[in-house]
């Protein structure tokens, strides 16, 4: 009996040990670097690329937490202060960088077909329309996605999982980053997708306030609400031009409206949201009953779904309900995210889909690709699992953690006449969709004053627009053409001026 006790204690120490052993080789702040080409756009693009872990400390110089990043820097370049920084983020808020890192900008994109669906064998091949031959950009993993982890499990969550957290805390990553890799002096870009775009619009305010690093362009891939608050009927109203893209799609839709071009037919959508749809809903059960029913046939017209369920649901359709009925008749229901995926239920009947068809789909095909390319490819070697989604849960969005975003984003671009905004939709994004990617940019300039600085762009695919390859190409020659734009004259100062005392002094001014 001693000697199995005595075992058992031993075993129990070797155990500990080695456990101990195996947290204790999780660097936090190590990186390996490898050289790679790629073509883009018939130009063969030499380039380092450097995956690793950079820190992220307490108040006391107390490293907390590590965060994965991927830096590619074209070779050759001999004044960086020319070569404008892009620093990249995905969403969720839990969604690892994976996504924009293999879908989207990078040099390496991942095996899939025209339309963005999977094919095998897994892998990643080269991205022809990678954005590296105008720009270096970096993919941060914030905490708990990818290969970012939090120091132990004692370091309190709040420091990262809520709204301002996440900005504060990455601000500070992105200062010491910038610091580290000297490029104070470049031109510097934030892109975030979807809950990302939550994340830039708020860091674009506390890099300047509280880090002095003033940003030439933040761009917004499938942009969520930025705090902007919608109620009642304008958030019912809203949705419409979004379903009306989808089941233009479908083909759902009347032949006159089915007969015209997507971006042909919209417009009249969105007019007939805005001027007639909004002030019905507005009156609620009090609305005339003629011209409630006018307002019923017109929705269904334009949505594709028939007046019943219309007038059921009282002119305000919930959005889930729309996946579910759009295609009931042919057995399917439709993506969320992107809605030209279709899933098949158990049931047909139902409120809404029982699963996402389209991020199963996604899933598919970037899971095995981004563990290849990063171990494989780059030769980070890490037993840690790479999170693609789902471990940072709960996310505070409250208190001081309420969102603000949008106004952060336009107090960033009032303080900054360099800074410029570029969004881009796809018109099938029915979680964060076109419409609503509009009316935040409305929202955020009520006097009209930045709106010269503002630009949305729109797609023919879903909320990762850039899965659609003819998408991929237009989309990426936008950044391009962005950044462009928004690259000021040599000489040409960050100020404000009236047009007259401007044109009498001869000068422009990036303002105008």
């Amino acid at each position: 009996m001693k000697n199995s006790i005595s075992l058992l204690l031993l075993l129990c120490l070797v155990l500990a040990t080695s456990s101990q052993a195996q947290t204790m080789k999780i660097n936090m702040d190590s990186a390996v670097t490898t050289s790679h080409a790629v073509t883009i756009k018939g130009q063969r693009i030499t380039y380092t690329a450097t995956a690793g872990k950079q820190p992220i400390w307490d108040e006391k110089g107390k490293p907390i937490a590590g965060l994965f990043y991927t830096y590619y820097e074209k070779t050759g370049v001999t004044d960086r202060s020319t070569r404008p920084l892009i620093i990249s983020f995905n969403g969720g808020p839990g969604a690892a960088s994976c996504w924009m890192h293999l879908g989207y900008t990078g040099p390496r994109r991942l095996n899939i077909d025209d339309e963005g669906y999977p094919v095998q064998p897994y892998g990643v091949r080269e991205n022809p329309n990678s954005i590296l031959d105008v720009a270096d950009i970096v993919y941060v993993e914030p905490v708990n996605t990818g290969f970012s982890r939090a120091a132990n499990d004692t370091i309190a969550k709040s420091n990262f999982f809520g709204v301002n957290a996440d900005i504060k805390y990455l601000a500070e990553w992105i200062s010491t980053f910038v610091s580290r890799k000297n490029r104070w002096t470049s031109a510097k870009y934030l892109i975030g997708e979807s809950y990302g775009t939550t994340r830039v619009s708020g860091l674009a305010l506390e890099l300047q306030n509280k880090h002095w690093m003033y940003l030439n362009g933040v761009i917004l891939v499938s942009p969520t609400n930025l705090g902007i608050v919608r109620t009642g009927a304008v958030l019912a109203a809203n949705m419409l031009p979004y379903m009306s893209a989808a089941a233009w799609y479908h083909k759902r839709l009347p032949g006159d409206l089915q007969q015209k071009d997507l971006t042909a037919m919209l417009p009249e959508v969105e007019k007939f949201t805005i001027n007639e749809l909004l002030p019905a809903l507005s009156m609620g059960g009090f609305i005339d009953p003629a011209k409630r029913q006018q307002m019923v046939a017109k929705f269904a017209r334009y949505s594709g779904l028939s007046e019943k369920v219309i007038a059921e649901h009282n002119l305000n359709v919930p959005v889930q309900f729309f996946w579910k009925e759009l295609m009931r008749d042919k057995g399917y229901n439709i993506g969320r995210l992107d809605s030209r995926y279709l899933g098949i239920d158990r049931e047909t009947a139902g409120e809404r889909p029982s699963y996402a068809a389209e991020n199963t789909s996604w899933q598919h095909s970037f899971t095995p690709a981004i563990n290849f390319y990063l171990r494989e490819t780059l030769g980070y070697k890490t037993d840690l699992s790479y999170y693609i989604a789902g471990h940072t849960q709960p996310w505070d969005r409250l208190g001081a953690n309420t969102d603000n975003t949008a106004e952060n984003l336009r107090q960033a671009m009032a303080q900054n006449p360099y800074l410029h905004l570029m969004v881009q939709s796809g018109y099938y994004d029915g979680a964060c969709d076109y419409f609503n990617a509009k009316y935040n940019m409305w929202q955020m300039d009520p006097s009209g004053k930045l709106k010269d600085r503002m630009e949305w762009h729109g797609y023919r695919s879903g909320h990762m627009m850039y899965l659609r390859t003819e998408d991929l190409i237009t989309s990426n020659e936008d950044i391009r053409n962005f950044i462009k734009k928004s690259t000021p004259k040599p000489g040409q100062p960050a100020q404000y001026a009236v047009a007259a005392e401007a044109s009498s002094k001869g000068s422009t001014s990036v303002g105008q």
